[in-house]
Parts: C-alpha cells; sequence; structure tokens
C-alpha cells in the first residue's frame, strides 16, 4: 500500500492550528521535522522547545483527495505556512527496516552487543544479546559507546553496579556478563525497567541479581561501579544523590554530555569525586572519576 505526504513549511506559533486543521483534513499522522538542521539539544524540564522554522508533514491514505486537502488548507490556513509539496510515500515494515540496520558491535577487548535476532560473531567473546524495545540504549550512541567500552576496561568481579537511568539495561547487563555480582537499574520510566528486566531475561541473568527501582524507591545500596548516561542538565542537579550512593573509593561513569557542558558536570562532581580527564567521541563526553574517601 502506498500513502501520500503533504509537507507545510512554517513557523512554531502557527504549527498547533495547521496540525489540527491537517487532522481535520483526514491525515492519519502529523509529524512535526526541524526545517533548517537547527541542533536543540538539552531543554528546561516541563518544556517542549521547537524549531525556528518547522515542517508539518500530514500522511494521508492513498485515495485521498489532495486537491480538496490544498484548497481547505488555502481557505482555513491562509498565511499559515510558506510552502507546500505532496509525495508519494512507499509503505514498509518500518520495525524490520530498523532491526536490518541493527548490527553486532564490539566495544573494548571482550564486550560485544548483538542484536537478539542476529548470530553472534564471536561465541568465546562476551556476548550481550539485546533488544531494547522502547528504551534508549543499543550502543549505536557515542555516549552508550563511551560507557561501554568503559565497562570493558574495568575490574567488575563481584562488583555492586548501579545504573542510574537504566533505559535499556544495556550497561547494567553489560556489567554483570563482565563479572559483577549484582546491578540496581534506576529508571523514572516504566518502560526503562520493564526492557531491562527483558533483557536481562534475553541473557539468561539470574534475576536475584538484577533489581529495578524508579529513583524515589532506591534503596540503601552503595556502589563499587556508579554508570549514570542521562544528560547534563539532570547529572547535575543529581551529582550528591548519585555521591551518596557511591562507596568511598568506588567508581563513577557519567555520559550523555555534550563537549561544551563538560566544565559544568566536572564542577558539580568534583566536591565528591576525583575527576578524571574527559573522553570526547563525535561531540559527547564521558566523565569518569573515584569517590573520595572522606569529604
Amino acid at each position: 500500500m502506498s500513502w501520500i505526504q503533504i509537507k507545510l513549511d512554517t513557523t512554531p506559533d502557527r504549527s498547533s492550528e495547521l496540525e489540527d486543521l491537517l487532522l481535520e483534513c483526514g491525515a492519519c499522522a502529523v509529524t512535526l521535522q526541524d526545517g533548517s538542521d537547527q541542533p536543540l539539544y538539552e531543554p528546561d524540564l516541563g518544556t517542549t522547545p521547537l524549531w525556528d522554522n518547522l515542517r508539518l508533514i500530514g500522511l494521508f491514505t492513498a485515495d485521498a483527495d489532495m486537491e480538496e486537502v490544498i484548497e481547505q488548507l488555502n481557505q482555513s490556513a491562509a498565511g499559515s505556512f510558506s510552502a507546500h509539496r505532496v509525495e508519494i510515500v512507499e509503505d514498509k515494515d518500518w520495525e524490520r527496516e530498523w532491526m536490518e540496520h541493527f548490527h553486532p558491535m564490539q566495544f573494548g577487548k571482550r564486550l560485544w552487543v548483538c542484536p537478539s535476532w542476529k548470530e553472534v560473531p564471536d561465541e568465546n567473546a562476551v556476548n550481550l544479546m539485546l533488544d531494547p524495545g522502547l528504551a534508549f540504549g543499543t550502543g549505536t550512541h557515542p555516549t552508550t559507546a563511551l560507557c561501554l567500552k568503559w565497562l570493558d576496561a574495568q575490574d567488575m568481579n563481584g562488583k555492586q553496579v548501579i545504573d542510574y537511568g537504566c533505559g535499556s539495561g544495556i550497561l547494567g547487563i553489560a556489567s554483570l556478563l563482565l563479572g559483577a555480582k549484582h546491578v540496581l537499574g534506576v529508571d523514572t520510566d516504566p518502560q526503562a525497567l520493564e526492557a531491562t528486566l527483558d533483557n536481562a531475561g534475553r541473557n539468561n541473568i539470574d534475576t536475584s541479581n538484577i533489581k529495578i527501582c524508579y529513583p524515589r524507591e532506591t534503596p540503601e545500596i552503595l556502589a563499587d561501579i556508579m554508570v549514570a548516561n542521562i544528560l547534563a542538565g539532570p547529572l547535575i542537579s543529581l551529582a550528591e544523590t548519585i555521591a551518596n550512593l557511591t562507596k568511598p573509593e568506588g567508581k563513577l561513569a557519567l555520559s550523555g554530555i555534550l563537549e561544551e557542558q563538560t566544565d559544568d558536570v566536572t564542577a558539580a562532581y568534583t566536591p565528591w569525586f576525583d575527576m578524571e580527564p574527559a573522553v570526547v567521541e563525535d561531540g559527547w563526553v564521558r566523565l569518569s572519576g573515584i569517590r573520595k574517601a572522606s569529604i
């Protein structure tokens, strides 16, 4: 089955009006996209910023009368958009399309992350079988890759690990496969907690070795290894919380940080940790440190 899409260039103040109108005209879905390659890095809590130049894409079934749609848009939303373009879109199995492009990846010397539907390239390696579902974390993003490489280089044997902002569970599960004794995965998103347990089962992790919880339910456990791959703003606000969950001389790895945010995040953790030089990959940063024995 084919679909028809119409693209409208507009501004944030007109977007809600146009979105509602497209749906009234019979659009099955409306997508908002950046119209001029403007980065939006980290919004303030409770805000949803939009790009200055915005492109709305309305998706219609193949039998939609697009001339009538355009006429209705011109009558009801004159001046709300500067240009339009109508295109035919071939139908795809988008989930399968994504799955075909997710391949096994190596991090460090020992660790591989492998899609659960593909063969592992090295049966003797530490192979983490992953199906991220709706949660963040596959290893394809530099922030996750930076943390996985760091974990691969650590002595994980017998360690208690806390993965703060666990997403798909990839960092905690990697820690267990690399020799950690127990992992606590913390996240605000119930889908992340569900994905973490699903992926733990996929890797034959004993359920007694992994626990998940929301931040407000975090038990009194101290980490030998603390990893937090979130964003700079939350990392800064959580600095004391993360410090209080880390043992003296425990190790810390932070990511989700843009290069220009390095100094601010480092400063937030310096009261509790001896911080090490940043490691940069594609504009993203991993910070690591060791918990001070006394403050």
